[in-house]
């Protein structure tokens, strides 16, 4: 990967309480490609919202990039896409 490109994968998760354990266990086993982790979700104490939002700064291969994104996406409630950017030289 050059330096002027970057890849970042979303990954939303309706039922964060129930799916949450599902994602982190496939995020921990794809760990050597994720570069920074960012997660999101609406709330606090007490209104602490079921729904959340990851956001990863992947490094890697394009292939292993589709093969997480896909992994997570069996997953009920769980959608995750990626994009890569690039900066003109």
């Amino acid at each position: 990967m050059k330096f002027n490109e970057k890849t970042i994968m979303a990954i939303m998760v309706d039922n964060r309480k129930e799916e949450a354990l599902q994602v982190q266990k496939i995020l921990t086993g794809w760990g050597c490609l994720i570069k920074t982790r960012l997660g999101i979700h609406d709330g606090v104490l007490d209104s602490c919202s079921n729904y959340g939002l990851i956001i990863l700064e992947l490094v890697g291969e394009k292939e292993k990039h589709e093969e997480l994104m896909n992994k997570l996406n069996v997953l009920p409630g769980v959608q995750a896409k990626y994009l890569n950017l690039e900066l003109k030289e």
